[in-house]
């Protein structure tokens, strides 16, 4: 089976968008140590039409982002790596491992503590960074292993949207919610009408946005239901779902996470480093990420594969998906994204996104050494079919 040009594109645009986002978190950083440090503090928290400047980003520009994530789920469910069960079913239960195990080492170190809350923060990939080391590699990575992990990270951010949503949703007013969720099935029934302009789409999404950010569930969930709701009818070039797919690829992966990152990683790295290192939250973001990824990953993979629910694509060995299971460990949008959402101490939350960066700076180390070391140097590679 040969991968779509939509896939390429979407792998294209990631890998090169994870190498802009490594530049922007290292920019951020310098900035807010450096001499203008207050003043990239006070331009983040600057108030704009009622909110912080970094709460637009994160409540609306990722929103965006959230619909390109549920557009490619969609198009993977329907024509791509998860349209097939037998081969779905091995990046499913490597994304269910790679989620329980680091939420479950998090909580062994936090459970019954105020930072109990903060479990989901190990549990998500992030794509762009995963993908981003992942082709340095070039040419000795095999297709299987791209879509491989293309396929866990989408079905890792799904289910963090899905304990973002029923966990961390602290208020609801039930008649905003009930509106936001009118709207959705309203498009849907367009959808069903076969109403293929994109506008009446578009419109209600904001619309639903709005409804979804004033009902205590966090808006960006509204990118994911609209991304469903837009017409996918074959798949092709004339669909709304590829139209809008094909468009948002380079605003997401060059404007939008990139401006995610400067504003949450503007980090001060001062007080105790190594009081924070002991900190029982950051020993569970550490462990989940490092440990806890590449350990549910794999292991949860090798039984499935040994008791026969599915198989291992012919073109990958064991070293190879242990490998993308370390740089599963590369949290950073979805990890600091949750710590936003997980706590309300301020030194609590910067402290913990100094961990998550340290930490997904360990787990692409580590994961690239592995695969380069593993992975032998081909010219060509093509998915093979399982055994």
């Amino acid at each position: 089976m040969r991968a779509t040009n939509l896939f390429k594109e979407f792998f294209n645009s990631e890998k090169a968008g994870g190498l802009i986002l490594i530049a922007c978190t290292i920019v951020s950083l310098a900035i807010a140590n450096s001499v203008f440090g207050s003043g990239y503090h006070l331009f983040w928290q600057t108030q704009l039409v009622g909110h912080s400047i970094e709460h637009w980003v994160n409540d609306g520009l990722m929103t965006i982002f959230f619909l390109l994530i549920g557009l490619e789920l969609e198009r993977e469910i329907y024509q791509g790596e998860l349209s097939n069960i037998k081969n779905a079913l091995l990046p499913i239960f490597a994304a269910l491992g790679g989620m329980i195990v680091p939420a479950g080492l998090y909580l062994l170190f936090n459970y019954g503590t105020v930072t109990q809350s903060g479990a989901g923060i190990p549990m998500a990939t992030d794509i762009a960074f995963a993908l981003g080391i992942l082709s340095l590699l070039g040419s000795r990575v095999p297709t299987s292993l791209k879509v491989f992990l293309t396929a866990l990270a989408v079905i890792d951010d799904l289910g963090a949207i899905l304990v973002i949503a029923l966990f961390y949703t602290k208020t609801l007013i039930w008649a905003n919610l009930i509106a936001a969720l009118g709207i959705f099935v309203a498009l849907v029934v367009l959808n069903k009408l076969k109403v293929r302009t994109l506008i009446p789409y578009l419109v209600g999404g904001i619309l639903m946005w709005y409804f979804m950010l004033n009902s205590g569930v966090h808006a960006t969930i509204t990118g994911v239901l609209l991304a469903f709701a837009i017409p996918f009818g074959n798949g092709d070039r004339k669909s709304g779902s590829y139209k809008l797919q094909h468009f948002l690829h380079k605003p997401v992966a060059f404007i939008i996470l990139p401006i995610f990152a400067l504003a949450n990683t503007a980090i001060s790295l001062s007080g105790e480093f190594t009081q924070t290192l002991s900190e029982h939250y950051s020993i569970g973001i550490m462990t989940g990420l490092i440990v806890g990824k590449p350990l549910g990953i794999f292991l949860l993979s090798l039984l499935v594969v040994k008791v026969g629910i599915c198989r291992l694509p012919v073109d990958l060995n064991w070293k190879a998906i242990f490998g993308a299971g370390l740089l599963g460990g590369i949290g950073f949008t979805m990890s600091i994204f949750i710590t936003l959402l997980a706590f309300d101490n301020e030194a609590i939350i910067s402290n913990a996104k100094l961990i998550i960066l340290l930490s997904s700076l360990v787990a692409a180390v580590i994961g690239f050494i592995c695969l380069k070391l593993t992975l032998p140097i081909h010219k060509k590679h093509s998915i093979s079919k399982p055994q």
